[in-house]
Parts: C-alpha cells; sequence; structure tokens
C-alpha cells in the first residue's frame, strides 16, 4: 500500500478540527499544514521501510518530532489550548496510525 499523502491529510484534518472547538477557524490553515506533514513524514517512513533503510527506532523518533512540532504550532494559537490541540492531534494520529501500520506490515504506532 502506498500512503496518499493528499487524502491521509484530508481525513487526519477532517477529524481533527472539530478537536479544536472555537478555535478552529483560527488555526484552520495551519492545522492542515501540519496534517500535510504529519502524512509527509509517515509517506517518507514508508518509503524508507521499503527501501530497508530505517528501522522501527528512528521512523518512530521521525513521527514523534513531527507529532511535536505540529503540536507547538498549533498551541501557539490565542485561544487554543493545549488539551484541545492534543486531541486533535490524537484524533488526527488515529487515522495516520491505520494507514501507516497497513503500510509498513508493522505496528508504529
Amino acid at each position: 500500500m502506498t500512503i496518499d499523502v493528499a487524502d491521509l491529510a484530508k481525513r487526519m484534518l477532517a477529524v481533527a478540527i472539530p478537536e479544536l472547538g472555537n478555535g478552529a477557524s483560527a488555526v484552520e490553515h495551519f492545522a492542515q499544514m501540519e496534517m500535510t506533514k504529519l502524512a509527509q513524514t509517515a509517506a517518507g517512513i514508508e518509503a524508507a521501510a521499503a527501501a530497508g533503510t530505517v528501522t522501527e527506532e528512528i521512523a518512530a523518533s521521525l513521527l514523534q518530532m513531527q507529532k511535536c512540532a505540529a503540536q507547538s504550532v498549533l498551541t501557539t494559537a490565542e485561544g487554543l489550548g493545549l488539551v484541545a490541540v492534543e486531541k486533535a492531534i490524537n484524533a488526527a494520529l488515529g487515522i495516520l496510525k491505520a494507514a501507516l501500520n497497513t503500510a509498513l506490515g508493522w505496528r508504529l504506532l
């Protein structure tokens, strides 16, 4: 399975936005960018795994770094609390988890 970055980012955004509550409109553009980056990271991990150039440990680290970056970007928005952002990221990661674990053939998330 090859990860479709655009489709994955769209599905992740669809579950993340409702979790952001009233502050969603202020950060929707940034949320879209961060979901795309997470999806791109997943696709990169998938490609590296297929080529045999990434370990599970490195893949997990790469994904964790991108998750932290997304949280940082979204928490800078006024009115969005850490809890709302964490819920949004976790909802998006639920979508990412299914796609990435299936693509890799092993459990990363």
